[in-house]
């Protein structure tokens, strides 16, 4: 399954980053850089996922989508040269 989640990055003043989500307060992860905190939040997800549903709780709506065929809006931080 595909999800849409909003994520906040936060620099930390020890360098690195924290991840949150408005939508899944439960969601706190992290990395070193954007890079690693981003592949972090596969874990994290799927961590709050399975807590949802052992305690029987619904995901927004919004969250789910089952084609990637589809447009969707992608904001990121992109480093050129």
């Amino acid at each position: 399954m595909n999800y849409k989640v909003p994520l906040v990055l936060a620099p930390q003043p020890e360098g690195g980053y924290t991840v949150t989500s408005p939508l899944f307060p439960e969601l706190i992860t992290e990395g070193d850089s954007v890079e690693e905190a981003l592949a972090n939040v596969k874990d994290a997800l799927a961590a709050v996922l399975e807590a949802y549903r052992e305690l029987g709780r619904t995901l927004p709506k919004s969250v789910e989508f089952d084609s990637v065929d589809s447009p969707m809006w992608l904001e990121t931080v992109v480093t050129a040269p």
